[in-house]
């Protein structure tokens, strides 16, 4: 009997991670989801970080796509709030010594700006038509506790239910 044959795996299998843009990942947490495809943890953590610079101290979710032992892609699929928070340009914090959820962002966004992050978030969106999405970006803005347009954005969302705003796909 000779040596067994080596399977090559190919495979495409998927991970999704939720991470903090920009900061290496917990090698235990990494170590635990990425060992059964036997992707090397340490390697993992430096291409995750790389393709999540832009989003530095932002959470957000990230799909990994694994084959042959290796992570082909990295898609990041950024939340709603963290298109938000990324819009905002607050100076970068360090999370690590303000502790807790305590933190407020505070800032104001254009309408613009709104309709933008609601076209990238258009897919993710429960919403049938565009307007729908924007009233969804609207309802984020406010749970963060930011301004739209120097407004609350409740106004603005009334405005657009009540048809003095008319919102259209650009």
């Amino acid at each position: 009997m000779g040596p067994k044959p080596q399977v090559v795996d190919t495979e495409m299998k998927f991970v999704n991670l939720k991470v903090v843009g920009g900061e290496p990942a917990s090698n235990a947490v990494l170590s635990a989801k990425l060992s059964p495809f036997g992707v090397n943890p340490k390697k993992a953590n430096d291409e995750i970080n790389k393709s999540t610079k832009e989003y530095t101290n932002i959470r957000l979710y990230i799909k990994l796509s694994i084959q042959n032992r290796e992570i082909k892609n990295i898609e990041l699929l950024p939340t709603c709030s963290a298109l938000i928070i990324k819009d905002l340009k607050e100076p970068v914090r360090q999370r690590r010594k303000v502790k807790g959820s305590t933190f407020k962002h505070t800032g104001n966004l254009t309408l613009a700006q709104v309709k933008t992050i609601a076209k990238k978030m258009q897919t993710k969106s429960l919403a049938r038509e565009y307007v729908g999405t924007v009233k969804e970006v609207l309802g984020t803005c406010l749970a963060i506790g930011i301004t739209v347009d120097g407004k609350n954005p409740k106004e603005i969302t009334r405005d657009i239910v009540d048809g003095k705003l008319v919102v259209k796909e650009n």
